[in-house]
């Protein structure tokens, strides 16, 4: 039965693994982030993977496992021995804030201490404060409110403070 899987590649290969696959009828989700870079100390707008390394595809791991993880570019399936299926309400998500294939991010709105409530995916609903942005505009640290604890979790950033 087809489901989506997370691939890891090997750095850069995102659009050639997912072109190879593409043609031989293997649906992928490659998610790119429009953002603006300072480079030549000029403000430029640049287009890269959301996860570096790291892309989507939807397939029966029965029929396709041998030829993913042989496709030049694939480094092996996301999960131990046994691939992980990443659920579909994730890449609806995704692909919801997909607009003519890229991801655009808002500006960084978010100051260390500010309390946040999560509003989607599966931690909706939890609260957490916002400790700093990590590498990439579209990360950031929450410590996560949960039972009493306080557990440390990076987070992508797909909407302002809330």
């Amino acid at each position: 039965m087809e489901s989506w899987y997370a691939l890891y590649l090997k750095p850069r290969c995102e659009t050639p693994v997912a072109v190879r696959l593409e043609s031989a009828g293997i649906e992928t989700l490659n998610p790119l982030l429009k953002q603006k870079k300072l480079r030549e100390g000029r403000v430029m707008e640049s287009i890269e993977p959301l996860f570096p390394c790291y892309i989507f595809a939807r397939f029966d791991p029965l029929l396709y496992y041998h030829m993913i993880t042989y496709t030049r570019g694939v480094r092996h399936i996301v999960g131990a021995a046994v691939p992980l299926e990443v659920p579909g309400e994730i890449i609806g998500g995704i692909k919801d804030r997909m607009a003519g294939g890229l991801i655009s991010l808002p500006p960084r709105s978010l100051e260390p201490g500010i309390r946040v409530v999560i509003k989607d995916g599966s931690f909706e609903g939890f609260y957490g404060i916002f400790e700093r942005y990590t590498k990439g505009r579209e990360r950031c640290l929450i410590l996560l409110e949960a039972l009493g604890w306080a557990l440390e979790t990076e987070a992508w950033m797909v909407g302002g403070a809330g």
